[in-house]
């Protein structure tokens, strides 16, 4: 079977990709039955010199392989009809600016997979770019922590090759006694956490955090039931949390009161509670003064961002009693981070990564016959149809919705 690496075609453009030359090395010696071509790129953190050292042939013409994969959309004008095309489309919340793609790979008869709905058999993503989101966003969060106060600076993440050098600029750093709350638990928060265990900020347990006053920089990392209560006063489960969420109230306010910072690395599930609004935003009780929200919901649990930053512009101001953006450095502003795309900073790390997880969880389903059911249900078109599990989909496609 051959693979082929597809060159990243979106603007702005992005550097990562699903193998680094390494990881497809240790992928055909795993699995000698698969070979790979890579499509030549002037874009990707790796160069077409990297892919032939590895011995790697670097093509303009993929049309002999049998499955195609990518990082971001595809254009449409350069999908190749009749083939297996793995990416993530941004089309199952049925996001209205990819329709057209979606009927773009139906009306080519590609048999599409989504990265984003590659999960086991309980519903949890196998692969993805989380753990970067977070280490990345919690780095930024630190940044605009420096430009609000003009108390220190750090290099754009972008401009630093790695995590490595990303924690050693964050060591040069002092940092005053700040308490950071962070929410999730997930691979996002658990790359958050990574960063500020390299900074050795002390942990602390969510008691101590909102009860005591600390002579140092301490964080607490909560999870859904330390920041959310049942409105009937009941303590059950985290999974009465997911099946009922509508039974519960926001109780993220005593965090809010003691923190200088909140790291927003959790997964808002439809009908939740808002972690905060705008109204809570206004009460003297919100000490929160930079907000890195890595999930980025716009509009959405995380009142303060109003809009999506970006990788060249990444952080602003909200002034609450306003509702409305202003400049960071107003001293009535919050400063938000909130960077949609916050992965592409740190290229070569997350593309490393990736590839780790792909190898592991979906190269063995293509010569085990799919034993565990990875390709199935990630499977969304076949023969020119959304596939059974994706039917929901079908007014989307049809304009419908």
């Amino acid at each position: 079977m051959t693979f082929g690496i597809i060159k990243e075609r979106k603007n702005p453009p992005d550097r990562r990709v699903v193998f680094s030359p390494n990881g497809l090395s240790d992928t055909v010696s795993k699995f000698p039955e698969a070979s790979f071509k890579i499509e030549s790129s002037d874009i990707r953190v790796f160069s077409d010199a990297d892919y032939t050292t590895e011995g790697f042939e670097i093509t303009n013409d993929l049309s002999d392989c049998d499955v195609l994969l990518g990082v971001k959309e595809v254009p449409i004008d350069a999908l190749i009809p009749n083939k297996k095309y793995f990416f993530f489309s941004h089309t199952i919340k049925k996001q209205p600016y990819n329709r057209k793609l979606l009927n773009a790979i139906l009306d080519k008869n590609i048999e599409f997979y989504d990265h984003e709905v590659i999960i086991n058999e309980k519903g949890f993503r196998l692969i993805g770019f989380g753990r970067y989101a977070g280490i990345v966003g919690a780095y930024n969060g630190f940044r605009a922590l420096g430009l609000k106060n003009d108390s220190f600076q750090l290099p754009k993440a972008e401009s630093l090759p790695d995590q490595k050098t990303l924690e050693l600029e964050l060591s040069k750093i002092n940092l005053p006694n700040k308490k950071i709350v962070l929410t999730g638990k997930g691979k996002v928060g658990s790359g958050a956490k990574e960063i500020l265990d390299a900074m050795k900020i002390k942990e602390v347990s969510v008691d101590d955090y909102l009860t005591t006053t600390f002579n140092e920089p301490v964080y607490t990392q909560i999870d859904v039931l330390d920041y959310n209560k049942r409105k009937d006063g009941r303590v059950i489960d985290k999974k009465d949390f997911y099946i009922n969420p509508q039974e519960y109230n926001s109780d993220f306010m005593k965090f809010a009161k003691v923190s200088d910072m909140y790291i927003a690395g959790h997964f808002f599930g439809d009908g939740a509670p808002f972690i905060y609004t705008r109204e809570d935003a206004k009460s003297a009780d919100f000490n929160i003064s930079v907000v890195a929200d890595v999930s980025c919901d716009i509009d959405g649990p995380v009142a303060t961002t109003i809009r999506p930053s970006t990788i060249a512009d990444p952080i602003y101001g909200y002034h609450p009693g306003r509702e409305e953006e202003v400049d960071f450095k107003d001293p009535e502003a919050v400063v938000v981070m909130a960077v949609d795309n916050l992965p592409c900073e740190l290229p070569k790390d997350a593309s490393e990564g990736f590839g780790d997880m792909f190898l592991e969880h979906v190269i063995p389903a293509f010569f085990n016959n799919d034993v565990d059911g990875v390709l199935e249900r990630a499977r969304m078109t076949q023969d020119g149809k959304l596939t059974t599990r994706y039917a929901y989909l079908q007014d989307y496609v049809d304009g419908k919705e």
